[in-house]
């Protein structure tokens, strides 16, 4: 079967969303361990007693509770913001690549 040349370049395009689209997933769950580990981290916090320690580089530093709680908690906004961005470009990776899929298959129907 001999593929014209825009659907030999919408497949093309739709391999590259699917990289794309594989890109924001890797970095989607990487968002979402880290916030699991801040959100685990905070409960710990509370827990603890008034000394508590944070890790900077290779060394383990004493902190000052509420600082280090007002830290986490910034970092965890930030966090949920990203991931909501990343969602947002995901879905829209996903459905211009589920358009294209269909563009494709029509195309490719028509052929035979």
């Amino acid at each position: 079967m001999d593929i014209d040349k825009e659907t030999s370049r919408k497949i093309q395009e739709l391999q590259v969303f699917e990289h794309n689209l594989q890109a924001y997933l890797m970095q989607k769950q990487a968002v979402q361990i880290e916030l699991n580990e801040i959100t685990t981290a905070l409960d710990e916090l509370k827990k603890s007693s008034d000394e508590v320690y944070k890790i900077v580089g290779n060394i383990m530093m004493k902190s000052d509770k509420e600082s280090l709680s007002g830290e986490l908690k910034e970092k965890k906004k930030v966090l949920d913001i990203r991931l909501s961005s990343i969602e947002k470009q995901e879905k829209l990776i996903s459905s211009k690549s589920e358009n294209l899929r269909d563009e494709i298959g029509k195309s490719l129907g028509k052929k035979q």
